[in-house]
């Protein structure tokens, strides 16, 4: 005699119900993204990013709270994030989820009900061109409630830290840049 668990395990609709909701209704979880190409070598974009003491200097979007504390993979930062310029800043602790040197950070922080993933990725695009990708996903069962509420500041201030890194590496007298050519 079969047995019905297994016949059940079998069933096409068993698979279904262990897929998240959002998965069964076609739904991708939210994200937001930006892109832009900056005049510089992917390796001096990574010294920039990395160096989160020196935000202060070009970033107006995310601030570093702890200036000893650096990226290490499975540890955690005190950061702040200031979506519009005149708002005040929001405190956060993001755990590192991926450092792969040169290519990519990752990190994850979240409340109960929602997580937020950054995701900065560098692509050489050219001789001394360097593509930086910033990509915020949203999960949990709040993320599409409070999505809506952020969306478009977030947005507004993931381009304003694109376009301002691009700035500041695109600058002649950048402290990296001169000291290479000594």
């Amino acid at each position: 005699m079969p047995d019905p668990l297994l016949n059940e395990l079998n069933s096409p609709l068993a698979h279904f119900s262990a897929l998240p909701l959002f998965l069964h209704l076609g739904l991708a979880m939210p994200s937001l993204y930006t892109e832009i190409e900056i005049n510089a070598p992917r390796s001096l974009v990574w010294q920039v990013l990395l160096r989160k003491e020196q935000w202060k200097y070009w970033n107006t979007f995310l601030y570093d709270c702890s200036p000893t504390q650096p990226f290490q993979l499975g540890g955690e930062v005190f950061l702040a994030v200031r979506r519009v310029p005149a708002d005040e800043e929001i405190e956060f602790q993001p755990a590192i989820t991926l450092i792969q040197s040169e290519v990519c950070l990752k990190w994850v922080s979240s409340i109960p009900g929602f997580q937020n993933e950054h995701v900065f990725e560098l692509m050489d695009v050219g001789t001394g061109r360097t593509r930086y990708v910033h990509q915020e996903n949203f999960s949990g069962m709040l993320a599409r409630f409070l999505l809506p509420f952020i969306r478009q500041d977030e947005q507004a201030g993931m381009r304003r830290m694109a376009r301002e890194l691009k700035t500041y590496l695109e600058k002649q007298d950048y402290p990296v840049k001169a000291s290479k050519r000594r």
